[in-house]
C-alpha cells in the first residue's frame, strides 16, 4: 500500500512516500481503508525527533483519519464492510489500573498511531475494533477525520477537565491551530462566551465571523489587560491554551479568582514562571490534558452532530504531496487542518 513514513529524523528528507506493508488484521481488529487524514502537530515533532516517544523506524505517520471498513470480523455488533467511520487514535491496554477505572487516556501502555504504532497517512490502516467509530452523517472525509485529535482534545479540555458552564466565559489562545478553533466551535455551541486571541489580524476576523464575542491581538495588545477591559475588571473562568512558556504570564493574569487553566502544549516552551503566588491566593486550578476517552469521543461525535459543527479545513492535499502539507503545518499560517486525501470518494 502507499503510505507517507518517516525513515529518520531531521526534515523533510527522511519523510518519504512510497509502498509499506498491508497491516494485518488480528482477531478482534478492524482493517480501515482511509479515504482522508489530517495533520497535527506530533507529527512535525516525529519527523525532527520524536524524542521520549517509543517508536521504531520505518514509521508511517499521522494519527487520525476517517474511512471506511475493509474487513472486519464476523459478528462484529456495530461495523460492517464499506461503512464510513472514524478513529479514536489511543488503543489502551484495557488492564491497567487506569483503563480499569475507565481512563483508557492515562492508560500506562497507551500506544498512538503515527507514534508507538503505524499511523493513517496510508491507504490502510488496522486498529482495535473498540477505536472505530460510525462516522457522523452530513461530513466531508477530511472534516471527519479531523475530530479524532483536535476536537476530541478540545472536548475533553473545555467539558472533563475544564467543567464549563454555558453562562462563563472562556479565553482561547493562538486562534487558527485546530484545537483553538474547536475549542471556539464547541464552547459557542455550548452558550458559553469567547476571547480569542492571535497575531494575525485575518485570523481573528475569521474567529469573529464564527462567533467570538472578542478578539485580541497579542502582536500589539497586552492580553491581560484587554481581557480584563473586556470583561469589567473580572477575568475569565477558563483558559484554553496549547501555547505554553510565551503566554503562560497573560494567561494567569487573565482568569478570574477560583479560575482554571487547562493546557494541552507547550509549544514555545515548557517551563514557564509558575507564579504560584496567584496560584494559591486566587484560588487558581491548573489542569492538564491531552486526547480523551472512548466514551468521550463518543459524546464528541453525538454532539457535533446535533449542534451541525463542521471542522474548519484549512487545505487539502495528497499523500504525493506530503511535504508541502507538512511546510504548510509548520508555517503557522493556517487557519484550521492541513488534511490529506488519501483515496477518492
Amino acid at each position: 500500500m502507499k503510505a507517507v513514513y518517516i525513515t529518520g529524523h531531521g526534515g523533510n528528507e527522511v519523510v518519504a512516500v512510497g509502498e509499506r506493508p498491508l497491516p494485518p488484521r488480528a482477531p478482534g481488529e478492524v482493517l480501515v481503508r482511509v479515504r482522508a487524514a489530517t495533520l497535527n502537530r506530533v507529527d512535525l515533532y516525529m519527523r525532527d525527533s520524536g524524542a521520549g516517544i517509543t517508536h521504531r523506524l520505518p514509521q508511517i505517520m499521522g494519527l487520525d483519519a476517517a474511512g471506511t471498513v475493509e474487513a472486519v470480523d464476523e459478528g462484529e455488533p456495530l461495523l460492517r464492510p464499506g461503512q464510513p467511520v472514524v478513529l479514536h487514535p489511543g488503543v489502551a491496554c484495557g488492564r491497567c489500573e487506569f483503563c480499569r477505572r475507565g481512563e483508557g487516556v492515562l492508560c500506562t501502555r497507551i500506544a498512538y498511531l503515527g507514534e508507538h504504532r503505524d499511523g493513517t497517512l496510508a491507504e490502510f490502516v488496522g486498529l482495535p475494533a473498540r477505536n472505530v467509530f460510525p462516522m457522523p452523517e452530513g461530513f466531508s472525509w477530511a472534516e471527519a477525520a479531523a475530530l479524532g485529535v483536535n476536537h476530541l482534545t478540545a472536548w475533553r479540555m473545555l467539558f472533563t477537565k475544564g467543567r464549563l458552564q454555558p453562562w462563563e466565559t472562556v479565553l482561547v489562545f493562538g486562534i487558527g491551530g485546530g484545537v483553538s478553533l474547536a475549542a471556539l466551535q464547541l464552547a459557542r455551541a455550548a452558550g458559553a462566551r469567547v476571547i480569542v486571541t492571535s497575531r494575525d489580524d485575518a485570523k481573528l476576523a475569521r474567529a469573529t465571523a464564527m462567533g467570538a464575542a472578542h478578539a485580541v491581538n497579542g502582536a500589539r495588545q497586552d492580553v491581560a489587560k484587554a481581557v480584563m477591559d473586556f470583561t469589567g475588571g473580572r477575568g475569565v473562568d477558563l483558559v484554553i491554551e496549547n501555547v505554553g512558556q510565551a503566554v503562560w504570564g497573560s494567561a494567569m493574569k487573565s482568569l478570574v479568582r477560583g479560575g482554571r487553566l487547562v493546557t494541552c502544549g507547550a509549544t514555545t516552551g515548557d517551563q514557564p514562571p509558575a507564579d504560584i503566588r496567584r496560584i494559591f491566593i486566587r484560588q487558581l486550578q491548573i489542569l492538564g490534558s491531552t486526547l480523551g476517552d472512548l466514551h468521550e469521543f463518543a459524546a464528541l461525535l453525538d454532539f457535533v452532530q446535533r449542534h451541525g459543527i463542521r471542522p474548519v479545513i484549512d487545505s487539502t492535499w495528497t499523500l504525493d504531496d506530503a511535504h508541502a502539507a507538512l511546510d504548510r503545518l509548520a508555517s503557522g499560517a493556517q487557519f484550521g487542518k492541513v488534511a490529506v486525501a488519501v483515496a477518492e470518494d
